[in-house]
């Protein structure tokens, strides 16, 4: 009997370790594997080599101390996570904290809490485009600045610029900090608030002694989800970009449509290895165990 409860948890777990196995770890496996294939124009032969890395990084030695392409490309990957990290980070945070702790009703609190999602009930195109009529040279904003008399001709960079990517990721992924933020601030015990206000701590003083310090778990779950999905986005760049701006996951689309597969799984490896090596700098300093 004793034997058989022993294997019990290992069944239930079973199935979910077979679906990571099929659909995360052999993907993985392949894409590797493939990394050090050879390719031509014409085809792609099994090998084992590491030209593909060497392309990836082509001439980055030599052309220093200026960057290379690639390096160039990350750095601007990198500047948008950071811009896109610290806004939704800012404005989760505050509307998690808004929803915790400033609404007393359990219903307001979750139909305020459905409304976040709203956007996930769209696509993530169709959420983009819908912001080319309101960016556009001819669109909303630009017609409502101009009729108010605050801008003499269109505004050109509200469209297919960098202010447009980072509006369209901030748009998408706010909500991926506001859930685990708002988890982690709802089991905050209110006593340790109180008290701290007994005691007459400012509100910034509770807000930076008791709250963020509470809620670190939160924001760093947060922030893997943000970091994880801008870092590989190649989708968004794309459409609101104008196909203009360059970045680690458009390179790997490019070269997907390409056919030049081997060179496409080197940079998916060389960016999964990047993604990873933040994820480790965030867990290094705050236990996500707990959350979980």
């Amino acid at each position: 009997m004793l034997h058989h409860a022993r294997w019990t948890s290992y069944w239930q777990a079973a199935p979910l370790a077979a679906v990571f196995l099929a659909f995360f770890i052999l993907p993985l496996i392949v894409t590797l594997v493939v990394s050090f294939w050879s390719y031509t124009g014409y085809s792609i032969e099994p090998a084992f080599i590491w030209d593909n890395y060497r392309d990836a990084f082509d001439r980055c030695v030599e052309s220093l101390p200026d960057l290379c392409t690639t390096f160039r490309t990350y750095l601007s990957t990198l500047k948008f996570c950071l811009t896109v990290w610290l806004l939704t980070l800012v404005i989760g945070f505050t509307i998690a904290y808004y929803l915790t702790f400033e609404i007393r009703s359990s219903t307001v609190r979750l139909v305020l809490a459905l409304l976040c999602t709203i956007p996930f009930w769209t696509s993530n195109v169709i959420r983009m485009i819908s912001w080319v009529p309101l960016l556009g040279r001819n669109g909303l904003v630009n017609q409502a600045l101009m009729g108010a008399g605050l801008v003499e001709q269109p505004l050109d960079w509200l469209l297919y610029s960098n202010f447009s990517v980072i509006l369209a990721f901030v748009h998408i992924n706010t909500v991926f900090m506001i859930v685990p933020i708002a988890n982690s601030m709802s089991r905050i015990d209110r006593s340790l608030v109180e008290a701290a206000r007994d005691a007459g701590a400012t509100g910034w003083q509770i807000l930076s002694n008791v709250i963020i310090p509470l809620s670190k778990t939160g924001i760093a779950i947060g922030s893997i989800f943000v970091i994880t999905v801008v870092m590989g986005d190649f989708i968004t760049i794309g459409i609101m970009g104008g196909q203009q701006i360059a970045s680690a996951g458009k390179v790997i689309q490019t070269q997907i449509g390409a056919l030049q597969f081997p060179i496409a799984a080197a940079n998916a490896v060389v960016l999964l290895a990047v993604v990873l090596m933040i994820i480790a700098l965030l867990v290094r300093f705050i236990d996500i165990r707990k959350e979980l």
